[in-house]
């Protein structure tokens, strides 16, 4: 795994009248404060990305639907230098929260058939100064059918 990148499994409660979904708490590892919180969209088959935050750490959950995390890792001195990571997560197969350090570059794609649908616990506000993208192809990976 990329270093200080975390994949923590969530907890569901089933309930008859709706399921509770656990996201985070503050006692929770990746939780190092409170920034902002917003939700994200990612249309079947569509990819967004590559992003890097020089200091934001994000939380990353998908609500509704299933999404594939890709992230590299170009930090010269980390010992996952050069490596690519893939998550994909899903309220169903893999309800967890991924937490992704600071100045790691992120990309995603939406995989269910529908509209998938993340929310982002971040531990600062987004600012644009803070945050580089790149286009798709800056990187050589290969996004295939999932």
């Amino acid at each position: 795994m990329i270093e200080g990148l975390i994949c923590t499994p969530l907890k569901q409660i089933e309930n008859p009248r709706g399921n509770i979904f656990h996201v985070m708490k503050n006692s929770s590892s990746g939780y190092l404060g409170f920034g902002e919180a917003y939700i994200s969209h990612i249309y079947s088959g569509d990819v967004k990305g590559w992003k890097k935050h020089t200091d934001m750490t994000l939380n990353l959950t998908v609500l509704t639907g299933e999404v594939k995390f890709v992230i590299f890792d170009d930090r010269p001195n980390s010992s996952t230098c050069n490596v690519f990571e893939e998550v994909v997560l899903s309220p169903q197969d893999n309800y967890s929260r991924l937490t992704v350090p600071p100045q790691v570059w992120v990309a995603f794609k939406g995989v269910d058939t529908s509209v998938s649908m993340i929310l982002n616990i971040a531990d600062i506000e987004h600012t644009p100064a803070e945050a580089e993208s790149v286009v798709l192809d800056r990187f050589t990976y290969e996004w295939g059918t999932l």
